[in-house]
């Protein structure tokens, strides 16, 4: 025990105790981490190669303003997203606000009136129930003609495939399959899985666009869903591929309709990608990419500590300590609303930015329910960087994920862990 370190923690309010269970519990997960190193150097070895591949300069950091015309260092790096994610086109924009909003550009910009999307792994995350229509909102899908059907997966998390088939028609344009798992207890998907369900989909008609939401997916697994089959992924930037560093935008990344047509309904027929200034931030984005799968390791580092650590202290942990991971969210069902707002509060405290302040449930735009989040961020709602929330109704389930370095990580789950040993919320005598 390096008592230096230690001294450190105890600066931050994390006491012996606590410590304590920190460190046994790092101390057996020496090959799991080493296992996610090694995804991480085949990733930023892919990366580099798809920098290099397309000759980015530092011409590529210059601003651009206005219409955006000719701006070189954007061009080239939906260049360097298409190489390195698989696909043969890809926008990636400042101009996208946020993951919902690439998917509503995806969905809006390649299903017609009379069309039907079909969501093969049940309902979809809540912010897209709006943007589909399922709960009336102006502008859904449903307001332009646009129909939903929806499968959900079977008791044990797979793909119902009868289900699947019966539910495809005539008008089934595009499957959407969202790789993680949202504000549900299902599975996460491996890419694998997904490629597996986009092969039995195209089996059926080849025609079917398959979209796959990739948000919290990307640099976790050393493939991603266009290697294996899907026609379009879609992200946001202030996710996994930003690295942190990216303050804004989202990506498509896909076939080359797919794409064209994001683009020409994210601007404008006829001018599609030509138009969009960079306003300056496309070194960010450069930057935040080439960093984004040494942070994404840093946080499934923190999402197998949090398994670990909460799944011995008897809390139901989806995944477990022992499952694989394909993407960076850690579920923990807290049962309870004093649990879930004291984990929270500990990872709000952990921050480097606003850590004085105490997270309060509010009703949050695109949910159902009151939703508490704790993140302490360079940039608003981040969530590679250090979060937690969850919607505050049962089983209190909090999503915990993101951190920049694996220490700092590693810091948010003792203080949340300090915070339910305080209020008598824990017993971590067995641990110690």
């Amino acid at each position: 025990m390096n008592h230096r370190i230690m001294e450190q923690y105890k600066k931050l309010g994390i006491s012996p105790e606590v410590y304590a269970v920190g460190e046994k519990t790092e101390e057996k997960l020496k090959e799991r981490f080493a296992a996610i190193d090694e995804t991480a150097e085949f990733n930023q070895l892919k990366v580099i190669a798809a920098m290099q591949k397309n000759r980015v300069s530092a011409e590529c950091f210059n601003i651009s303003s206005g219409y955006g015309y000719n701006d070189i260092g954007r061009d080239t790096l939906e260049r360097v997203y298409a190489d390195c994610f698989g696909g043969e086109d890809a926008l990636v924009r400042p101009q996208i606000t946020c993951g919902t909003h690439a998917l509503a550009l995806a969905l809006m910009s390649n299903l017609r009136p009379g069309d039907e999307l079909l969501s093969p792994v049940g309902k979809p995350y809540d912010t897209l129930e709006e943007v589909i229509g399922i709960r009336p909102s102006k502008g859904s899908l449903a307001e332009y003609g646009i129909t939903y059907s929806q499968v959900d997966l079977l008791p044990d998390g797979s793909f119902d495939f009868e289900g699947i088939r019966s539910a495809i028609n005539d008008r089934t344009r595009l499957v959407t399959i969202q790789r993680s798992r949202g504000y549900s207890s299902r599975p996460t998907l491996s890419v694998d899985q997904i490629g597996e369900l986009v092969s039995f989909v195209k089996g059926i008609r080849q025609d079917i666009i398959c979209m796959v939401d990739n948000c919290y997916g990307e640099f976790v697994e050393e493939k991603e869903p266009l290697d294996v089959g899907a026609d379009m992924i879609v992200g946001s930037l202030i996710k996994n591929p930003g690295g942190g560093l990216a303050p804004v935008g989202g990506y498509i990344v896909g076939k080359k309709e797919c794409v064209e047509n994001a683009a020409y309904r994210l601007t404008s027929p006829g001018l599609g990608k030509e138009v969009g200034a960079s306003l300056g931030i496309t070194q960010s984005f450069y930057q935040g990419l080439f960093l984004a799968p040494t942070v994404v390791s840093a946080a499934l580092k923190g999402a197998v500590f949090a398994a670990n650590i909460f799944g011995e202290l008897g809390f139901s942990v989806i995944p477990d300590g022992l499952q694989s991971r394909h993407d960076i969210i850690q579920e923990i069902e807290f049962h309870g609303p004093d649990a879930m707002l004291a984990f929270c509060e500990g990872i709000q405290a952990a921050a480097a930015v606003d850590s004085y302040v105490t997270p309060e449930p509010w009703a949050m735009p695109g949910y159902d329910s009151e939703v508490v989040m704790a993140a302490g961020a360079f940039v608003q709602g981040s969530s590679i960087e250090l979060s937690a929330d969850g919607p505050l109704k049962p089983p209190y389930a909090v999503f915990f994920q993101g951190g920049l370095t694996w220490y700092h990580a590693k810091l948010g789950i003792l203080k949340s862990l300090q915070k339910l040993y305080e209020r008598d919320l824990v017993n971590i005598g067995k641990l110690c």
